[in-house]
Parts: C-alpha cells; sequence; structure tokens
C-alpha cells in the first residue's frame, strides 16, 4: 500500500510541474487548475495546524500568494530538491554492477510494522504519538484535544517513543 501512495504522490507531483511549467508559459487554465488542486491538500493540512479554524481560508490565501511569488523558481527549485533526494540516497545505497541472482534468506523474523506496533501501546500514549507525530499537531493542541496538560501530553508521547523503539528494534 505504502508503494501505491509512493507512486500516487509521484504522479502528483509530476502532474503539478507539468501545470506549472504551463502556467508559467501563460496557461491561465492550467494555472486555475493547479491553485484548485494544491488548494485542496492544503486546506485539509491546515485544518489540522491552524489552532483557531476561522483562519484557515486566509492562511491558505497567504500560502497560495506565497505560491505565485515563487512561481518563477518553482522548476529550480523542484530540480535543487530532487538533487538533494539523490544525493542523500547515494549515502546509503550501494551501487553494483550486476544484480545478485537471489536474495538472500532473512532467519529472524520481521520487525514488527508501526501499526502493529502502535495498536499495542496504551490508550493515552497511541494517542499522544498519533496527534504529534502522524498529524502533526503541535504539543499544546494536541494536549488540548486529549483534555490533558502539555506536560502530561509529553510524559505519554516519550513513553510511547521508547516503547516504540523497544518494539521496532531501535534499542534506547
Amino acid at each position: 500500500m505504502r508503494d501505491a501512495r509512493t507512486k500516487e504522490a509521484a504522479e502528483r507531483s509530476r502532474q503539478r510541474s507539468v501545470l506549472m511549467a504551463r502556467a508559467q508559459s501563460g496557461d491561465q487554465d492550467a494555472y486555475r487548475v493547479l491553485l484548485d488542486d494544491v488548494a485542496q491538500a492544503l486546506r485539509g493540512f491546515l485544518r489540522r495546524r491552524v489552532a483557531d479554524t476561522s483562519e484557515v481560508e486566509d492562511v491558505l490565501q497567504d500560502v497560495l500568494m506565497a505560491m505565485h511569488r515563487a512561481r518563477h523558481t518553482f522548476a529550480r527549485n523542484v530540480t535543487i530538491d530532487h538533487a538533494r533526494r539523490r544525493a542523500s540516497r547515494g549515502r546509503w545505497e550501494l551501487q553494483v554492477d550486476e544484480l545478485p541472482d537471489q536474495a538472500g534468506s532473512i532467519e529472524e523474523p520481521a520487525a514488527p510494522r508501526l501499526d502493529e506496533a502502535l495498536a499495542k501501546l496504551p490508550a493515552s500514549q497511541r494517542e499522544a504519538f498519533e496527534m504529534l507525530k502522524l498529524e502533526g499537531l503541535t504539543v499544546e493542541a494536541a494536549a488540548e484535544r486529549a483534555g490533558t496538560t502539555a506536560g502530561a501530553l509529553k510524559v505519554r508521547a516519550h513513553r510511547a517513543y521508547k516503547a516504540l523503539r523497544a518494539m521496532l528494534g531501535g534499542g534506547e
């Protein structure tokens, strides 16, 4: 499923790049489609991160204006990001001239997946981890949603991180 999401995200990125290139060439219809597409994705992102939901549309407009002002550098920035990702991968990928005939066997059972590990956590720890790391909420916003103090939420999150590291083989 992760591979499918990665492929969808790559295709969406490619389509947005094509639309931006057309927009940079003066195609107003392509620019409108691009802004509508980006606005839809941004709106959900902002709803999770802007504390006052009545301000989401204002923040969205600010983001779209920033994108509009930076549209002339979009292709250069995408190219730089691509080069950075490729350089980063190069540090941990091993390049070989020939592929091995068969993959080696794994004698130990595979480490549990994150969703399985999360299911083993106490509900309060799982909630803290999900709000902070998966939803990207601030500590204050997550604490308010959980009905606790920021300090208590930090303790729950720390315990969750420690337990997940142990379950996923990350050690202390």
